[in-house]
């Protein structure tokens, strides 16, 4: 999932650094965030909230093999419908917008067409020269001069130097050189590529290098120290932002150069990215005048500060609950590995003599620990403060989210309106590839029409489990807290195997031996660890260089594999350190190389033991790594539309969840194993196992993808938060509709609901579901090609690199998916995935 409202498509070069939320923590390209299919993070990640089974990634959600054939093909077909027209595809000599929208946002806006810009070089991979101020009254090394680490675009992030005392003096520093540079760009910005396009990209590009330190710190290493600094700053960068988005000269000299000479000897990517620099433009209210942009404005930066605001207090409270065990009867049916995990927590937060097997055991809500929990406990009545103390997270006293919804979705829907739009989920959907919010319900509906029946056959298989387990009190009345007890006893019946079971094969180095690998026969690529070459921000955090079949470099990347609760966000996301661009290329190169950071919350190592990692945690990590991919092994050479930079936002999530796929290939999923004690493979008949249980409980995991992206829309397209009914009573209304328990009236997962009130998915959620269409479908072409042929899968996965991996955001998806696959996308690869054709 991409985080933080920035990068892709769906917020465009502009809008990136203007955005709501986060967006304005970590202002341009993107941040990717995604692993866990449950967006609140309030139960095990992958099920509907009622069903929190295995903790799993990407998104996607699955069809129970019961689900009626018909029902389920007519909502997968209406999503292929949507996609074959999502346009119109801008072509060579057309000025249209991606989406088609734009004219009639013209129209509402008052925008009329016009007859018929923008500065470093960097020296090392991923720099970018900052010249220092040579004036008189230059400070000399302090927090605001040349000597703030923030500001050195030389090299890679400095961040054994960076400290918040940096930021506010180091970015207002930056924001007074970026407003005295646009004056003069607007001064003499010209009608051509290099006389207006390039000027932007060394703007954007300048901002998004030190803001995104900022945002990746916020992130992975919060305090509140950092939090008082960016919070102090915010405000000015998106003040800047919006002045760069609403700039009249530059919005003019843009459409002149779309209709003019000049276009003409534009490469396909040049002119998407002109396309959406005029697009956004018009999105962050180049039409608007007087009051009512100053309103706008106002609107953009509440939004900002709000956002941060309610993901700040996701975090405090998750790292606000603790449950202390003290006996072994409270720790029944917990497993070894999550033992040591809870005596490593109590013993780091004032129990230190706690061991695994004596205790105290400290367990949180935060997911490697109430996940596992939920799943495994004994005892009920914990599950049960586990289970409410997660749904109502963010939601009491002075870290209570609820205000901060209905603020958030009044600002949203006034913003749309200013710009003449119905709703904000009309303003989402014109940046994204779906052709209208009626074809996002009719798929949602279709799909819940197919999975409920399903979910519901679900229940009563934990019903009978749980009777024949003797268990009658929990059967006849099955509640939120108990359904991934018994998801997981009847998994462990119908393949015979656990969870804990596997996590022995699955120790980190391992797994990342095997995903390189398989990076390298699918890619021809070699990736090499480099710790030690770059600072990093924690000692978890490694670093690592990829190279191409030649042996040159082209890339590398940072890894935060570990869940760190008290100051690490949840969750798992890809966010960008620096992007390809041939712009910004150090001296004597031909490009500045992306580099890429990959964030996981996966199991720490316990007791000098690597990482185990469960079976979800290894598809979050194929899932991050694919996001990564896109941005890594590009080829466009233009900033503005390099790797996931400009993708439609309801294809970015095509590559991630793609390479989840290769997690039940038994080539490669052996590969990625080694027993931590005996160091044998996967054996293949747990292998056997758990491609079996790939659909297990699919009905239940599908139905909450559509409790998530239902909600998401009506909240953005049909509720009023004006009238007289509160969000949590809208939501409630959907849950209904979309669970097979009786819903908690004090379920508060909105309060938590990250990727929606803090993130980049708002009136998007269905995305997941969109993406996934195709990402079945490129996977298939692997199957036809014949995945036990070497020959075959190295071609194939040469055709998928130099499409779907290189071509960016410089294509339109639909052309860069037909590119690899010789035909539109086809619903049959995903029915088939699920055992549904």
């Amino acid at each position: 999932m991409i985080a933080a409202g920035t990068g892709s498509r769906a917020v465009g070069p502009w809008l990136q650094l203007a955005s709501t939320g986060v967006a304005a923590v970590t202002p341009a390209i993107s941040q990717v965030r995604s692993g866990v299919r449950d967006p609140a993070e309030v139960g095990t990640a992958g099920s509907a909230p009622g069903f929190p089974a295995r903790p799993v990634v990407g998104g996607g959600g699955s069809v129970d093999e019961t689900a009626p054939h018909t029902d389920v093909a007519v909502g997968v077909e209406v999503l292929a419908w949507a996609i074959s027209r999502a346009g119109p595809r801008p072509s060579p000599t057309s000025g249209a917008s991606r989406s088609g929208r734009a004219p009639a946002l013209a129209s509402r806006t008052g925008l009329t067409s016009p007859p018929g810009a923008f500065p470093a070089q960097p020296d090392t991979l991923g720099g970018t020269h900052v010249t220092p101020d040579k004036s008189p009254n230059a400070p000399a090394g302090d927090a605001s001069g040349a000597g703030n680490p923030l500001l050195d675009q030389s090299s890679l992030p400095r961040f054994e130097a960076i400290r918040p005392e940096h930021v506010v003096c180091g970015m207002r520093a930056l924001l007074a050189e970026l407003n005295a540079d646009l004056l003069r760009l607007e001064g003499g910005c010209t009608p051509t590529w290099e006389g207006a396009v390039e000027g932007i990209e060394r703007l954007t590009d300048r901002l998004q290098y030190s803001w995104g330190v900022v945002g990746h710190l916020m992130g992975v290493r919060d305090s509140p120290e950092l939090r008082q600094a960016h919070d102090a700053v915010q405000p000015e960068v998106v003040r800047f932002s919006l002045r760069l988005a609403q700039s009249g000269p530059l919005y003019r000299v843009l459409r002149a150069l779309r209709a003019g000479p000049a276009w003409c000897g534009l490469d396909g990517a040049q002119r998407r990215a002109v396309t959406a620099l005029i697009q956004d433009a018009e999105l962050a209210g180049i039409a608007l005048e007087g009051a009512v942009k100053e309103r706008f404005n106002a609107i953009q930066t509440e939004l900002a500060e709000v956002s941060t605001r309610f993901s700040n207090n996701v975090l405090d409270a998750t790292k606000a609950f603790a449950l202390v065990l003290t006996t072994t009867e409270e720790v029944q049916g917990l497993p070894a590995s999550l033992l040591r995990l809870a005596a490593q927590s109590a013993r780091a937060n004032g129990h230190p003599g706690a061991t695994a097997e004596a205790g105290p055991w400290r367990i949180t809500i935060d997911g490697p620990s109430s996940g596992p929990f939920l799943i495994h406990s004994h005892r009920r009545d914990l599950r049960e403060q586990v289970y409410r103390a997660r749904i109502t997270r963010a939601s009491k006293g002075d870290l209570d989210n609820s205000p901060l919804v209905l603020r958030i979705l009044r600002l949203r829907r006034e913003q749309a309106g200013l710009l003449g739009l119905p709703s904000f989920a009309e303003y989402s959907l014109a940046r994204k590839m779906a052709p209208s919010v009626a074809a996002v319900y009719k798929l949602e509906e279709d799909l819940l029409r197919a999975s409920h029946p399903a979910a519901g056959s679900d229940l009563d298989a934990m019903r009978a489990c749980a009777r024949e387990h003797g268990a009658a009190d929990e059967a006849d009345e099955m509640r939120p807290w108990d359904t991934a007890y018994w998801s997981e006893r009847l998994r462990q019946e119908r393949y015979a195997y656990t969870e804990e079971e596997l996590r022995p094969y699955f120790p980190l180095p391992r797994v990342l031996d095997g995903l390189f690998t398989l990076s390298a026969r699918l890619f021809g690529i070699t990736i090499t660890p480099a710790d030690g070459e770059t600072p990093v921000w924690h000692p978890d955090a490694r670093f690592f260089r990829v190279s191409g079949e030649d042996g040159r470099p082209i890339a590398a990347f940072y890894l935060d594999p570990y869940s760190r609760p008290a100051e690490k966000r949840g969750g798992a996301w890809m966010d960008v350190c620096v992007g390809r661009s041939r712009l910004l290329a150090p001296q004597g190169q031909a490009v500045r190389l992306p580099v890429a950071y990959l964030n996981c919350n996966g199991t720490p190592p316990v007791d000098g033991r690597p990482s185990l990692m469960s079976f979800g945690e290894v598809e979050t990590l194929f899932h991050e790594f694919g996001h990564g991919l896109q941005h890594m092994l590009t080829t466009v050479d233009h900033g503005l539309v390099a790797g996931i930079q400009n993708v439609e936002w309801d294809a970015v999530e095509l590559a991630s969840q793609f390479m989840e796929n290769w997690c039940y290939h038994r080539e490669t999923l052996r590969g990625l194993t080694a027993h931590i004690d005996t160091g044998a493979p996967l054996p293949d008949e747990l292998f056997g196992k758990i491609a079996a249980a790939r659909t297990h409980m699919a009905g239940s995991a599908m139905l909450g993808q559509i409790r998530y992206g239902l909600t998401d829309m009506i909240l953005h397209d049909r509720y009023d938060p004006d009238g007289n009914t509160s969000p949590f009573d809208a939501e409630l209304a959907v849950r209904v509709r979309t669970t097979v328990l009786p819903p908690l009236p004090e379920d508060r997962f909105l309060c938590a609901f990250t990727h929606i009130f803090a993130g980049a998915y708002a009136a998007g959620y269905y995305s997941y579901k969109w993406a996934e269409v195709l990402a079945a479908d490129a996977f298939a072409a692997f199957a036809e090609a014949g995945l036990d042929d070497p020959a075959a899968v190295r071609a194939t996965g040469r055709r998928f690199r130099d499409t779907v991996l290189a071509m960016g955001g410089g294509h339109h998806p639909l052309e860069v998916f037909e590119s690899f696959r010789g035909r539109p996308p086809s619903v049959e690869p995903l029915l088939r995935q699920y055992r549904l054709a």
